[in-house]
């Protein structure tokens, strides 16, 4: 089943941030028209023609995540089968984000786990879940809170446990320009906090990951 895009995005990531009035895509469009003059080109160009439109397209894919609500996402969820309850594990999940200070990309992976207690959901949706917060404007702290909070606010596991590990176009592309460096955040509530034996065997399950990002 194909997620429901909801008409307007969800703005609103807390509190603090009340929900804004969209602009239209024309307006979008013609700020894109004004960053390609602001570069020193021509919009009008044979080659650039087309491509407010192209940006303003993309940027609907990019940022799909303010459209789609995680907590209606991970709704359906399945009692436990013969009553499984050790942890579940989901690795080397490709991460694609972008930078909320500089909006370039944030290319990795992520790891999640919980420990059912009761309730289990699809795989799918888990790697759904890392999506839907990834097509955001993200830091990568704010990214793993709100992944390993949302399993645990609808799921009500014993534990959840989420490590991203990511390069950041914004310090590889511009500014320092130090490639190859790998930024690596985890959040652990629950069990996954307090056992430590559950929290090495989680770190030893995704120990062996994938070291590209390709």
């Amino acid at each position: 089943m194909s997620d429901v895009l909801l008409s307007e995005p969800i703005v609103g990531l807390g509190p603090s941030h009340a929900p804004r009035k969209r602009p239209t895509r024309e307006a979008a469009e013609a700020a894109v028209r004004t960053l390609i003059e602001w570069a020193g080109d021509d919009p009008d160009r044979e080659g650039l023609v087309g491509t407010p439109d192209r940006v303003v397209r993309a940027y609907e894919e990019f940022f799909e995540g303010y459209r789609i609500d995680p907590v209606d996402l991970l709704g359906r969820t399945f009692e436990e089968t013969q009553n499984y309850g050790d942890m579940v594990v989901l690795r080397d999940v490709r991460l694609e984000s972008h930078c909320e200070h500089h909006i370039v990309p944030i290319i990795g992976r992520a790891h999640v786990a919980y420990l059912p207690s009761g309730r289990v959901v699809g795989i799918s949706k888990l790697a759904r879940l890392i999506e839907v917060y990834g097509k955001r404007l993200q830091i990568q702290e704010t990214l793993t809170a709100q992944i390993a909070d949302a399993l645990d606010e609808v799921l009500k596991p014993k534990g959840v446990a989420v490590v991203i590990e990511a390069a950041h176009m914004c310090m590889t592309t511009r500014g320092i320009r130090k490639p190859g460096v790998t930024m690596v955040t985890r959040r652990l509530i629950g069990a996954f906090e307090t056992d430590t034996e559950l929290r090495r065997d989680f770190l030893g399950s995704i120990s062996g990951s994938r070291e590209a990002f390709g």
